[in-house]
């Protein structure tokens, strides 16, 4: 009878083992997320605000990969992140159409400018749009620092130039650097050059760099940032349920209020706007 006892007592715990371990262990401890991301997001310190606030509500780990636009989509065609908030619109349009990004929704924007040394040597702040400061620029010879590293802002960039009808590489005027915005933004402050660059990532690092903004408000200059997820169908393993819930968050009332306060108290003026629901006209 004692055996039979033990036996049934062994049954019990074992049921009871299972029905208290299994729930814990169908959710992992750490549940890791890895955003592909522009510079800007970045260096501006938008993220800093926005990550934590998501990381709290949601239990997700983000690993942020800060690089240009366009190298945070080649990432997502190879499966190499889950989520992708980038500004590249055309490249973007081009990533979901070929199947490698889902759920494209707007997030905010702001807009780029075009700094460069207080002393102006192009004159370009006469200018009435981009196109012509670009034309002055190449007129006289200026240093242009472009951060060749097809991002968003260098997509624009070349876009620019060729409305401006002109070709700027080759030329010894033009430099491209390879480096993220407050990276190529320090070294036209280091050589006097012009450049073009997000409002916020300018704002953010302006104390030290001795660049003014000569050329803004040209409508041409809108910069539009956009959440993407990964296709779960073309790479299975892409962590899909985080990516959506970060969509989800970055067009959320709560994240959308961080980003319409961002940068307010020490700027002035809010970095990004929010968009969430608008239409992309």
């Amino acid at each position: 009878m004692n055996y039979l006892k033990n036996i049934a007592l062994s049954v019990a715990a074992l049921a009871f083992a299972v029905f208290t371990v299994t729930p814990a262990q169908a959710a992992p401890a750490v549940k890791n997320l890895i955003l592909a991301t522009t510079t800007s997001t970045q260096d501006s310190g938008l993220l800093d605000e926005l990550i934590p606030v998501f990381q709290k509500d949601t239990g997700y780990f983000v690993k942020t990969i800060s690089v240009g636009s366009g190298q945070a989509m080649k990432m997502g065609e190879k499966g190499e992140a889950d989520v992708l908030l980038v500004h590249s619109p055309d490249a973007e349009k081009k990533f979901v159409a070929e199947g490698y990004g889902i759920n494209r929704k707007i997030v905010m924007h702001n807009d780029f400018v075009i700094v460069g040394p207080p002393s102006d040597p192009a004159k370009i702040k006469s200018a009435k749009t981009s196109k012509d400061a670009l034309v002055k620029i190449a007129a006289a010879n200026a240093l242009f620092l472009s951060r060749g590293d097809n991002s968003g802002t260098h997509a624009l960039e070349k876009k620019l130039w060729k409305a401006a009808g002109l070709d700027a590489e080759g030329q010894k005027w033009y430099q491209q650097t390879g480096l993220g915005m407050g990276q190529t933004l320090s070294v036209a402050a280091e050589k006097n050059g012009y450049a073009l660059t997000d409002r916020g990532t300018y704002l953010s690092l302006k104390k030290n760099l001795g660049l003014d903004i000569l050329v803004e408000g040209d409508a041409s200059l809108l910069n539009v940032y956009h959440v993407i997820e990964v296709n779960p169908a073309k790479w299975p393993k892409v962590n899909s349920a985080g990516a959506k819930a970060f969509s989800d968050f970055m067009v959320s009332k709560k994240a959308q209020a961080i980003i319409k306060t961002f940068g307010v108290k020490k700027y002035g003026s809010p970095l990004f706007f929010p968009d969430a629901g608008k239409k992309e006209d």
